[in-house]
């Protein structure tokens, strides 16, 4: 019995995707110390250091089952976790616990679960597989419509919900995998010139005051600064104010941002760890999208490289706008720096999602392309 456990371990570790699991393991890690340094200063209790580290555990364990299992088994169970992931989201509308405009939560005991982060998982696998199933066909006007369709219902819903964060997350996975599935130029072409014609009612109609506010004060954070524009500007200092070596971890001399355990840690990082930290993290992040859009090109089918292609666009497209949050280059919507923010379902669904990479990767024999 012993000798099989020790032939299954070693026959994983051997054909497991070794990149993937160290990046989000350094990553988590580094996670985990940034909470204590936070800690330390008074920023955050000790419980965010013991949720991320329950978040962690339980996001590995779900990487070893989920990589053991065939992506395409996986897929074609979506007809349980795709109906449970919108049930919970819809269960945020009647019982959901709000945090500022968004009733994007749900409170069970002393624990929160944010159920967007399950459901760009959940849309990842489904979407891919519809995607899979009318490859070469996704030109086709029929075709075309009903994957919009599909992509439109979660954004639509979880913008309802009030978490348009999580929803242009959404939005921004869909439009990677219809690229990766090969829609063409012409569409997408189509679709920048409708966004842009239906930008001004977007912006009038649409938005809200405090939405509109946010673009406005990015453009001039001088105009309230004790008021919208706080977080950010103190946001700016604490990066600033690391310099090139930053003030250390543990120092205790760091600058106040709210939301610093979350939306706003790469400030503490900035702040702590300097500009080396920042450039560390960004690499950190870099290779982990790289990695990830490798194994889409070494997949072994279609299905595969989509999922793949999903988790990129997820991890890719939080960092960009959760540094550009830090920078004051972009408005702050509420999104978390992957693997680093202080967020238990962010944590796990991350998690989830790597899982499925780690799956494609041990389940494909051959290359899907050349």
């Amino acid at each position: 019995m012993l000798k099989k456990i020790r032939n299954a371990v070693a026959s994983y570790i051997r054909s497991t995707d070794h990149i993937t699991w160290a990046l989000c393991l350094v990553l988590s890690g580094l996670s985990i110390l940034l909470l204590v340094g936070i800690c330390n200063t008074g920023f955050a209790t000790s419980r965010a250091i013991i949720v991320q580290s329950a978040a962690v555990f339980i996001g590995l364990m779900m990487v070893l089952v989920i990589s053991n299992i065939d992506y395409e088994t996986i897929a074609g169970l979506w007809k349980l976790y795709l109906p449970l992931c919108y049930g919970l989201v819809l269960a945020t509308f009647v019982i959901g616990a709000a945090r500022g405009d968004d009733q994007a939560w749900i409170t069970i005991g002393g624990f929160s679960l944010q159920p967007s982060e399950l459901l760009k998982v959940a849309f990842i696998l489904a979407f891919g597989l519809h995607l899979s199933k009318v490859e070469g066909q996704v030109n086709e006007p029929r075709q075309l419509i009903l994957l919009c369709l599909h992509g439109a219902l979660p954004v639509l819903l979880i913008h309802f919900q009030g978490d348009d964060g999580s929803a242009l997350m959404i939005a921004l996975i869909f439009a990677s995998m219809l690229f990766a599935a090969g829609v063409s130029w012409r569409y997408i072409a189509m679709a920048v010139g409708a966004a842009a014609v239906l930008s001004p009612f977007v912006w009038f109609f649409i938005m809200n005051d405090d939405h509109r506010n946010r673009f406005l004060i990015m453009l001039n954070p001088m105009s309230d600064p004790q008021g919208q524009s706080y977080q950010q500007l103190n946001g700016l200092l604490a990066i600033g104010s690391g310099q090139l070596r930053g003030t250390g971890l543990f120092s205790g001399e760091h600058v106040y941002v709210p939301e610093i355990r979350n939306d706003f840690i790469f400030s503490f990082i900035g702040n702590s760890l300097g500009f080396i930290g920042c450039l560390l993290v960004c690499c950190l992040l870099v290779g982990l999208c790289a990695r990830l859009l490798y194994n889409s090109f070494h997949a072994r089918d279609a299905l595969g490289s989509y999922l793949c292609v999903g988790a990129f666009a997820m991890v890719a497209f939080q960092s960009i706008f959760n540094i550009g949050m830090c920078l004051s280059i972009l408005p702050v919507i509420g999104i978390t720096l992957p693997f680093l923010s202080s967020g238990g379902t962010s944590v796990v669904a991350l998690y989830a999602a790597m899982g499925l990479v780690v799956s494609v990767k041990m389940h494909s024999s051959t290359k899907m392309f050349g």
